[in-house]
């Protein structure tokens, strides 16, 4: 294999990959290469793949997009976890007072830790660096830097259709963001 199929499977390693239970409940994100470890483990189905393939010198395989446990995990919790990552994720990267999406973004309490402010989703947000020293120890009123969004907290359904992009087309049935019948419609290879 020639250094450039190698930095592409690489690549194609690191895609990201939708996880559902034995009842097509979305789990959790992982990454193609311990999707194809748990497949040639026997722990998983593939239930969609990218179009690319992943090559080594003697065999090809399926880039997984989408698979699907052998055995039912319980795991009933809809919470994500409350992390800097996270929260980046929820606002999209995004001040939540000026919407500057460049620069050093910052994680900001609503109401103050001064004040009895807690960590917890909805009182925590992403603001730059300019907007959380104008803000201080105030409350987003007492500042006059109304929030573009007031923070909830999100399941994880929510968490996962952000991860929906370009190449994750498949996950859109199994996040309930397209109806089976448009997919079938749309791709009738569903059927076969």
């Amino acid at each position: 294999m020639n250094a450039k199929a190698i930095s592409m499977n690489g690549l194609l390693l690191n895609r990201a990959v939708l996880v559902l239970n034995t009842n097509y409940a979305p789990l959790t994100i992982t990454t193609a290469k311990r999707a194809i470890c748990l497949h040639v483990t026997e722990k998983i189905d593939i239930v969609e793949s990218y179009l690319e393939e992943i090559h080594s010198p003697s065999i090809k395989y399926p880039l997984p997009s989408v698979v699907k446990l052998r055995a039912f995990v319980h795991y009933n919790s809809m919470d994500v976890v409350l992390s800097r990552r996270n929260l980046l994720q929820r606002d999209n990267h995004t001040c939540q007072y000026c919407g500057k999406i460049s620069g050093k973004l910052t994680i900001d309490h609503v109401i103050p830790r001064e004040r009895g402010g807690r960590d917890l989703w909805e009182n925590l947000v992403i603001a730059c660096s300019p907007c959380n020293l104008k803000k201080n120890n105030l409350t987003p009123e007492e500042a006059g830097m109304p929030l573009l969004k007031h923070p909830r907290r999100p399941n994880r359904i929510h968490y996962f259709q952000k991860f929906v992009k370009q190449h994750q087309t498949g996950w859109k049935p199994y996040l309930f963001m397209e109806t089976w019948g448009t997919t079938i419609k749309n791709n009738p290879s569903y059927l076969t």
